[in-house]
């Protein structure tokens, strides 16, 4: 599975990060996260909002915070 947290590195594109780290440690998904921060990448995403969630190249969430619960029902 590749996840890709889209975002300038801003505080809330950090707790995503942190979440989606932390869910997928829990649910014991076999996953590269990664953190994408080019303006131009996080455009071509069509994400005009960050933080960004992209889970195996489709966008799951833009311009929030998921909660824990959605991010695992996400990976699951």
């Amino acid at each position: 599975m590749n996840i890709k947290i889209l975002g300038s590195g801003c505080k809330k594109c950090n707790k995503l990060y942190e979440l989606v780290e932390e869910s997928v440690k829990e649910i014991g998904v076999n996953a590269d996260i990664e953190k994408i921060t080019d303006f131009k990448d996080i455009v071509s995403y069509g994400v005009m909002k960050t933080p960004g969630l992209v889970i195996d190249g489709v966008v799951k969430a833009s311009g929030r915070i998921p909660s824990k619960d959605e991010i695992k029902k996400l990976l699951g």
